[in-house]
């Protein structure tokens, strides 16, 4: 029998008949429903927390302010004034921040007092020092004031006993300020989720070595390593393997003692040669492929032997997409922080573009002047064009024909990491 070459379909995106592909928010689901928390927990000093997440909630050990304190530099007296001029006596001394007045003011008299000090007793109410003229023992000055003017009460800010920072965030410089303000010396973090990196292929090299034709240099492993750490994990580097399952098999086996999750770039296709997909088929780990998304359609979703994978395509441009998509949610949910969807803004389009129905769709671009713009060429190929943008176009499952001017949704870099 004559074998008969396919029609040619000249379209290497369009969706082939038969296949059942995962529309991706079908897969983000998945992810979600599937994974948890996977890393202990320890107490670390204030100074050690930042970036970290926090594995409980954080409660106030101390009210914030704890005791009412005067907001400026001025003179403290009980009550309101009325309208109309009035003189106060002064009584001896002052109050300033950490060195209490130990007496008690006695009501129509007033106390210098400075920003920051505790409210002397009999003191309820300060006036600017720059609205009262000094004499001799005394001060003048003109009302209305009305009662607690200028003061901060305590625990205005934060009670004791409150919870201050709720389990799952990450801690910020400012989280620092609040937990040492209400006490605390110490927080309990989750460890930090440790991410493997693994590059397959024989035709890979590391940059700056030697690169024979038809080699090219290991790009995906350096920039997935630094996205990493940019989210909060603790990246591994797990090296790169040939193409060869029984390699493949191995360095999985024993990435399982030095990492919580796998990513894997290469391979995650159904080519002779693409063994990632094919290893996670034959041990029955693979759970999802062929996602419905451009770039990065053949995506890997698997565990293997207790440790999720994700398989990556070997582009560089489909495994950042891939892995901002799908990774870094699935990444903060592992790591205790929870699920987060990436911040978009709806902002007028720079360009012009009609896209087929069936497929989520981002596109590398950037925001000029209130616009919109996507890089030159869709070419998965094309790494220059991860540097030149700032973030992602995204373009929903249904089929679009966008216009300069027309609303869409842009996503920054920035939303998918810390």
């Amino acid at each position: 029998m004559t074998l008969k070459p396919p029609p040619l379909r000249n379209d290497c995106f369009s969706l082939p008949a038969g296949v059942d592909w995962t529309p991706v928010d079908e897969a983000l689901s998945l992810l979600r429903a599937r994974l948890r928390a996977v890393v202990g927990q320890e107490a670390v000093p204030l100074s050690a927390a930042v970036g970290r997440v926090l594995a409980a909630d954080v409660i106030a050990q101390r009210a914030n302010p704890p005791q009412p304190n005067t907001a400026v530099d001025g003179y403290g007296f009980a009550g309101a004034v009325p309208e109309g001029a009035h003189v106060m006596p002064l009584v001896p001394g002052r109050a300033a921040a950490g060195l209490a007045y130990r007496g008690a003011v006695p009501a129509g008299q007033a106390i210098r007092i400075l920003t920051g000090a505790a409210l002397p007793a009999g003191v309820e109410t300060v006036i600017l020092e720059e609205d009262v003229t000094l004499g001799t023992g005394e001060i003048a000055f003109r009302g209305p004031l009305k009662l607690g003017a200028n003061t901060r009460k305590a625990g205005e800010d934060v009670a004791a006993g409150d919870v201050i920072l709720p389990a799952g965030r990450v801690v910020t410089p400012a989280d620092l300020a609040l937990a040492a303000a209400a006490g605390l010396s110490d927080l309990v973090v989750y460890l930090p989720l440790r991410v493997g990196v693994l590059s397959t292929g024989d035709e890979l090299r590391e940059a700056g070595d030697a690169a024979a034709p038809g080699q090219i240099y290991d790009a995906n492993r350096p920039m997935l390593l630094a996205l990493l750490g940019q989210m909060g994990a603790r990246p591994v580097d797990l090296g790169r393997v040939p193409d060869d399952r029984d390699a493949l098999r191995a360095r999985f086996d024993s990435a399982r003692a030095e990492v919580d999750v796998i990513l894997t770039s290469g391979g995650a296709s159904a080519g002779d040669e693409d063994h990632v997909s094919a290893l996670l088929r034959e041990s029955g780990a693979l759970q999802e492929w062929r996602i419905a998304l451009k770039p990065g359609r053949p995506l890997a979703l698997a565990m293997w032997d207790g440790v999720p994978v994700f398989g990556l395509p070997g582009n560089p441009v489909a495994a950042l997409v891939c892995t901002l998509i799908f990774a870094r949610p699935a990444i903060g949910l592992m790591a205790g922080s929870g699920w987060h969807s990436p911040q978009g803004f709806d902002l007028p389009a720079g360009f012009a573009k009609r896209k087929k129905p069936g497929r989520r769709e981002y596109l590398r671009a950037r925001v000029r002047d209130g616009r919109v713009e996507v890089f030159k060429s869709e070419g998965s190929g094309r790494i220059s064009g991860l540097s030149w943008a700032e973030g992602l176009v995204e373009l929903g499952d249904a089929a679009a024909d966008i216009q300069p001017g027309d609303r869409v949704r842009f996503i920054p870099y920035g939303s998918f990491t810390l």
